[in-house]
């Protein structure tokens, strides 16, 4: 008799679902590109949720009918506010600066988090997790290299877009706590599509359905991104699937010199390296110390 595999359990499996991901994101990244600046970045966004609205219409009915949880409006609201905001600053700094830069920058995203699950959840900051900060805020700045060079709008906006998408990580991470995961992932759609709607009114632009259409395919790749993460995270754990995101920093600077033409700057690939390398270094230690919190005592029952 054989039995499946455990969960997390499957490293193969979380790689690969991991680099799905991390293609699928680049898709997004390379589209997005590819549109450039002739669509207000409020309404890019706009159109890109609303077609996550149509994808989630079943789950958003079913929500409908049974209601939100006892609580969670108040947090959905504030989370969608965030998410907002930090959807307009991306779309804003991926149309203006080279995809490799801002897929580097994105990489502070856990550094953010970790320092506001210190400060607003209480959550241990050990002496490792400032260190592993400090490196990764090394590498921002060998990726970003202030005072060498001209730092654009762009720049700034991914950096702010950083900082964002960790508050809307934070939200989430109460939110799952008090929601089953399809209301989290539904309820997030629908309110940035209605955060975006008044921006995207007040700067909208004549569309085509070709383009139409390209923010609908950014919609697809997103949604397939997160469901190949979700299978990644429940095959293995983040110490194994972490580094394979630093591939989305290759795939991302070959997409933007081969169609594109934007130039590889070895300062982004390096600073990106030290970042990913600080944030799996600290996946790797919490790992371990879950792993020794949880393993039986010498000579303790096992079952």
């Amino acid at each position: 008799m054989t039995t499946a595999p455990s969960d997390l359990g499957r490293p193969l499996e979380g790689v690969l679902w991991m680099l799905l991901t991390g293609l699928c994101f680049v898709a997004v990244n390379g589209i997005v590109r590819h549109l450039g600046t002739e669509l207000p970045a409020a309404q890019s966004a706009f159109v890109r949720f609303a077609w996550g609205v149509v994808f989630l219409a079943p789950s958003l009915w079913m929500l409908a009918r049974k209601g939100l949880p006892a609580g969670a409006a108040r947090l959905f609201g504030w989370r969608g506010l965030v998410h907002t905001a930090a959807v307009v600053l991306w779309f804003y700094a991926m149309a203006r600066i080279p995809i490799a830069e801002v897929i580097a920058i994105g990489y502070l995203n856990p550094v953010v988090v970790t320092i506001g699950a210190a400060l607003f959840f209480g959550e241990a900051l050990a002496a490792r997790r400032i260190a592993a900060v400090l490196v990764a805020l090394i590498g921002a700045m060998i990726v970003l290299r202030p005072g060498l060079r001209v730092l654009g709008m762009g720049h700034l906006a991914q950096l702010g877009a950083a900082v964002f998408f960790a508050a809307s990580y934070l939200y989430a991470k109460r939110l799952s706590q008090i929601a089953p995961a399809g209301t989290v992932v539904a309820m997030l759609s629908l309110t940035v599509t209605v955060g975006l709607l008044p921006l995207a009114i007040w700067v909208w632009v004549p569309m085509s359905l070709v383009q139409l259409g390209w923010l609908g395919l950014v919609a697809g790749f997103a949604t397939a991104a997160h469901y190949c993460m979700t299978r990644a995270f429940r095959a293995a754990p983040l110490a194994v699937t972490q580094p394979v995101t630093f591939l989305q920093l290759v795939w991302g600077t070959v997409l933007g010199a081969s169609l594109f033409g934007e130039a590889v700057d070895p300062w982004v690939i390096a600073g990106g390296a030290v970042i990913i390398g600080a944030i799996s270094y600290i996946t790797w230690r919490e790992t371990v110390i879950k792993r020794r919190q949880v393993t039986p005592a010498e000579g303790a029952a096992t079952l």
